[in-house]
């Protein structure tokens, strides 16, 4: 049997903490190419698409409650799967865009069209990153990853509310 070693002697998947990288890459989606950001987006949007056909009467409250924590476990996972794959802010890790496109998500009509609309305005705020989301990026681990993210989503929130108005 070929026993394949990385760094200090351990074999490679005993190097990976499993919840970190679960929760970081939101069940694999963010393995997936291309445009792994936008995966974890899509997912979010199933799963909230989801709660608003079990409980449309409390889909603000679990809205809320979802994106806070979302990204308070995302936070450590978020800074452990980044050491482990010694990147700054690893495209794979996308629990971030979970909790931005949350954010997004919260008090849109529940239907496909608004869904759609507040997708298609986080992935333009994340993507872009008007101030001071870029900034949100500077902060430390974890913290960084997904900051910028939840920044992202309050604009595409804000925007997505005035669009409503009109459509």
């Amino acid at each position: 049997m070929i026993n394949i070693v990385g760094d200090n002697d351990r074999p490679l998947w005993a190097q990976k903490t499993p919840w970190a990288w679960i929760v970081g890459t939101v069940f694999g989606a963010g393995l997936l190419r291309p445009g792994p950001g936008t995966y974890g987006s899509i997912a979010a949007v199933l799963w909230w698409m989801a709660a608003a056909r079990i409980h449309p009467a409390h889909l603000v409250l679990w809205t809320v409650l979802a994106a806070i924590l979302v990204t308070a476990i995302g936070i450590p996972a978020a800074t452990i799967v980044a050491r482990e794959s010694k990147r700054k802010d690893p495209q794979h890790v996308v629990i971030d865009e979970v909790a931005g496109q949350l954010i997004a998500l919260i008090a849109i009509r529940p239907d496909w069209k608004h869904a759609f609309i507040s997708l298609v305005l986080f992935r333009i705020f994340d993507i872009v990153k008007p101030p001071p989301c870029r900034r949100l990026e500077n902060l430390p681990t974890g913290m960084g990853i997904m900051m910028d993210d939840v920044a992202a989503g309050l604009y595409a929130l804000a925007i997505a509310q005035l669009v409503s108005i009109w459509f």
